[in-house]
Parts: structure tokens; sequence; C-alpha cells
């Protein structure tokens, strides 16, 4: 999956790798942007994925980072660490609560492209959620295709 792949002139993918400093989110807007403009598509889509279990993607306010706190918080509310109903504990207390985690978000988004940029709103971001305490590498796909 490393490198950058071109297919008829309009498909093209790149692996982000995104390093981590533990629990929080983490805007990817303006790194997919560059993918999506070095793609040379203009308008098609832009399938964003991330390749872990335990952290995510998410659409949302990338103006007032209150949003992205509160987000984080209901999170941690839906999913407490260190939950004694869990019985997945392999590698600690936030091992299970970082799979739900992610499994009530999403590790796929899907953008459209306009003009050659990512169609998203005035507030809009992409953000990676990493779900685990410690950092992480996380690999993020981006594949864009469509009409150059």
């Amino acid at each position: 999956m490393d490198g950058d792949f071109r297919l008829n002139g309009v498909a093209f993918q790149r692996t982000l790798r995104v390093e981590t400093r533990g629990r929080g989110a983490y805007e990817l807007t303006d790194e997919v942007g560059r993918v999506v403009a070095e793609s040379g598509v203009r308008i098609g889509l832009c399938v964003v994925s991330c390749m872990h279990t335990s952290a995510s993607l998410l659409i949302t306010e990338n103006a007032d980072p209150a949003v992205r706190v509160d987000l984080l918080n209901w999170l941690e509310r839906v999913a407490p660490d260190g939950d004694l109903a869990y019985t997945h504990t392999a590698e600690g207390p936030d091992d299970m609560p970082a799979h739900i985690r992610s499994a009530v978000t999403r590790t796929n988004e899907t953008l459209t492209v306009v003009e050659g940029v990512l169609a998203l709103g005035t507030w809009q971001g992409l953000y990676l959620l990493e779900h685990r305490i410690a950092g992480h590498e996380r690999q993020v796909l981006v594949h864009v295709q469509g009409e150059e």
C-alpha cells in the first residue's frame, strides 16, 4: 500500500503516516487536500481510509477546538477506560474502549472533489481520532478518483 499509484490518469493513491501523541483529534484536511491537488483530479471522489481498529476518522467543525474536546469527552462517557465489563484487555485498560470508539465513529470518509479541491463546508475539517492513550504511527490511505 505504500507509494503513489496512477491508473489511466483517473485514480491516485497515497498512504499518509500520522504520528499521534496519544488520544486526541489530529487534523488531516490540508494534507489530504494536497494529495487531491497532486492527483490532478478536477471532479470526482476522495476516499480516506484509516487502516486501524483503534483510531478513526471524523468530519467536524474546525473553527472552535471546544467542539473536538466535547466530542472526545462524549466518547469517553460512551466507552470509558478500564470498564470491568470488558473482556478484551490484552493491551491495557484503553484497549477495548479504543475499539468501541472506533466502531461508533468511522474508519472511512468519502469526500467530493470539485474543481480540484475537497468540497468541505466553511467550518468543516477532516480529523484522525486517536483512541489510544499512547501515541502511535497511524496509516491513512487516500484514494482519489475522477476526471482530470
